[in-house]
Order: C-alpha cells, then sequence, then structure tokens
C-alpha cells in the first residue's frame, strides 16, 4: 500500500514538473498531442465566440494556432462564401487537418499559410476581425504577437483573445490586458469569468 502510495505521489510530482516547464517553455500543442485541442471546450464555447465576434457576410477574418478545426470550420460557414477566413499556424500537420476536414464539410473560403504569430505574412490592415484561443500563451513572444495582430488589423478591427483556466499556458485577463494596450489595442469586454472566458479588443478607427 505504501509502495503504492509513494508511486501516485511521484507521479503527481512529475505531472506538477510537467506542467511547470511546459509554462516556463511555451509551445505550440504537438500534432502528437492533438487530443487536447480537439477535447470539448467548456466556457469557451463556438457559441460564445460567434457571440462577442460576429462577423458578417464578406468579411476578411483570421484565426491564429487553429489546431484541428475546433473553431474554424463554425467560423468560416458564418462567413458564408462571400467571406474568407484565413487561418495561421506553425505545424502544417495543424493546417492539413483543418483543411481536411474543411473539404470534407464543403467549405472552400479557407486559405491556409504556415508561420509565426511574430512575423505574420500578410499586409497591414488586412483583417476585420481576428482571433485566437488558448494561443496566446503559446507564443514565446506574446508582445510582438500583439503588435503583429494590431499591425494586420483594419482600423476599428476587432480582436478575439479565448483562454480556459487548466491550459498551462493559460494568460490572466490583467496581463493581457496590459500587453494588448501596449500593443495598441482597447479593451472592450469579456464574456465568461476566470474560469474560462473570451476578452474582445478592437483596434483605434480613422478619425
Amino acid at each position: 500500500m505504501n509502495a503504492l502510495k509513494g508511486l501516485l505521489a511521484a507521479a503527481a510530482l512529475a505531472v506538477a514538473a510537467a506542467a511547470l516547464w511546459w509554462r516556463r517553455n511555451p509551445s505550440a500543442c504537438p500534432y502528437s498531442q492533438r487530443f487536447w485541442v480537439q477535447a470539448p471546450h467548456p466556457f469557451i464555447t463556438r457559441e460564445r465566440l460567434a457571440e462577442i465576434l460576429p462577423v458578417q457576410p464578406g468579411d476578411r477574418v483570421l484565426e491564429v494556432g487553429p489546431g484541428t478545426g475546433y473553431y474554424t470550420l463554425d467560423v468560416a460557414e458564418s462567413l458564408w462564401e462571400e467571406g474568407e477566413l484565413d487561418i495561421l499556424d506553425v505545424q502544417q500537420e495543424m493546417l492539413d487537418h483543418t483543411m481536411q476536414r474543411a473539404r470534407e464539410r464543403g467549405l472552400t473560403n479557407i486559405t491556409p499559410r504556415l508561420g509565426d504569430a511574430t512575423g505574420m505574412p500578410y499586409d497591414d490592415d488586412s483583417f476585420e476581425a481576428a482571433y485566437l484561443v488558448t494561443v496566446l500563451g503559446e507564443v514565446p513572444d506574446q508582445d510582438a504577437a500583439l503588435r503583429e495582430l494590431t499591425r494586420v488589423l483594419k482600423p476599428g478591427g476587432r480582436l478575439v483573445v479565448g483562454e480556459v483556466m487548466g491550459d498551462p499556458h493559460y494568460v490572466p485577463l490583467k496581463r493581457m490586458r496590459l500587453r494588448a494596450a501596449a500593443a495598441g489595442l482597447a479593451f472592450e469586454r469579456r464574456l465568461g469569468n476566470v474560469l474560462g472566458f473570451f476578452a474582445a479588443f478592437s483596434k483605434p478607427g480613422d478619425d
């Protein structure tokens, strides 16, 4: 019995150590562990994303870190054929997986790009909206990523960032607001609570 308790304690310590290491060494979830991004997302549901990031047919929208397309397909459908959803990821396997799912659903308005959030392959003022969910904390340089998001958004464009407690890369709202403000984004509102939330920001419009 004591041996079993010792093994369980050692396993718990190993898990805690791994989580601490992962938090201190941010990186994208590997494709081999994609089950984490495919699981249901409590508190940060697709419906809540649609509520805080209303898109219009004809909009061009950017998703950073789509994973296997948990949010991607619904957003693409909401844009209809007149709109376009660009997805950016550092892993080609994630992009390929998402595009396969899009083809199976008959979606043709998604454009994948392999790239880094800190140096996006898009022109200035390209998007009406952008979003990233449980991704910001995975970027080693969050400030650079937020500056890039500000750059590629059109004046008046909106950004939504989603976070959920339990993610080792969880970014608290207070810290996020400070970083976003430094990048030139204005905080609009939060949907949800500390356990899981979407935060909406906007890029100042032209006067």
